[in-house]
């Protein structure tokens, strides 16, 4: 089951069939989908298959994602959560997009610490990860600005849009 979350400005729920429309508008623009391993969009058919899919994978519990809802506006501005579940070694991945007029508003910063408090409180996860394109400088900053901690670079470590990218590790432990 995937809670629901609320922080000062957001709300952070499961996403719907019925958001395939304001999700597709996130995913279908090229600067929000530049740094993901994901093509824009350009059908609001492959949105809804992206809920279904997300939502299947939640039912298995191998990950979570949570449309994020601005809550003076009651928007869909983006998605978050946890690419990856592993209860095993008690170890989450996030991720996280925006909307580009979402952007430099604190919004990812805001979803971010509300993920890490229920992996760390609710889920009891030891270790939350976000791996992240060397250039996307935003979100790199967002990290810093939580307090993780930069690794090191994975070279060459998934192919995305066809070719081979780099990933650069952060981390944050439940003790940090």
């Amino acid at each position: 089951m995937i809670p629901e979350l609320y922080t000062k400005r957001l709300y952070l729920r499961k996403m719907h069939e019925s958001d395939a429309s304001d999700l597709f508008e996130v995913w279908s623009d090229p600067h929000v989908t530049k740094y993901m391993n994901i093509n824009n969009f350009t059908k609001v058919e492959q949105a809804r298959d992206m809920i279904n899919f997300l939502n299947k994978l939640a039912s298995e519990k191998k990950a979570i994602r949570f449309a994020i809802i601005e809550l003076e506006t009651n928007e869909i501005i983006g998605s978050c959560g946890y690419n990856m579940l592993d209860f095993e070694h008690l170890r989450v991945e996030i991720g996280y997009e925006l909307s580009k007029a979402s952007w430099g508003r604190g919004y990812a910063s805001e979803a971010i610490s509300s993920l890490l408090n229920y992996a760390f409180l609710d889920l009891d996860m030891n270790r939350v990860e976000a791996k992240v394109e060397p250039l996307n400088t935003n979100s790199i900053k967002t990290l810093h600005r939580l307090n993780f901690t930069f690794e090191g670079t994975l070279r060459q470590a998934e192919k995305s849009k066809g070719k081979f990218i780099d990933l650069n590790v952060y981390s944050k432990l439940k003790t940090d």
